[in-house]
């Protein structure tokens, strides 16, 4: 498969059931065996809090979110949300794991600095964790910079917790 033939456009709410598919298929297969339990509280709480109210959420944090469609499915998301002035946060960055290294996680990724640039940001920021070692190499080769490594104890929609190392990465404009 080719990133040719992918097409990156706003999230529509039909998109909802692909999304949520997506999301919880891509976070158990991240999930070692010893963070299963850990790994389902995370995507239910980031189902609740955010995944199952896109427009909602997105909206009240000033960005906004993108499914890339290949045949009329979807095949990879991502979201923007403010980081502060002039910032932007690259969120949800994920690629069906059927269609991974055709160059579509590279094509959403250069779509969501050009749409940072179109909003005037001057910054976007981004974190991952040890678990994604080809998003990690990703951000590294599109000159993304390490600013800090954690280890996230605490859980959110943002981070499962469990004692994972987290990257957190930004990219001037």
């Amino acid at each position: 498969m080719s990133a040719a033939r992918v097409t990156i456009r706003l999230f529509e709410q039909q998109d909802a059931p692909q999304v949520r598919e997506l999301f919880i298929t891509v976070n158990r297969l991240l999930s070692p065996p010893t963070l299963r339990e850990v790994f389902e509280s995370y995507i239910a709480r980031s189902l609740e809090e955010e995944i199952d109210r896109i427009p909602a959420y997105y909206g009240a944090r000033g960005g906004g979110f993108w499914v890339a469609v290949r045949d009329q499915r979807i095949v990879g998301m991502f979201g923007l949300e403010s980081a502060g002035p002039g910032s932007l946060e690259l969120r949800r960055m994920y690629v069906d794991p059927s269609v991974r290294r055709s160059g579509i996680a590279s094509m959403m990724l250069q779509f969501a600095e050009d749409e940072c640039r179109r909003s005037a940001a001057r910054k976007i920021e981004l974190s991952t964790s040890e678990l994604q070692p080809a998003a990690l190499a990703l951000y590294r080769r599109s000159g993304y910079r390490l600013l800090r490594e954690t280890i996230a104890t605490d859980a959110s929609n943002k981070t499962i917790g469990g004692g994972v190392r987290r990257y957190y990465f930004e990219k001037v404009l």
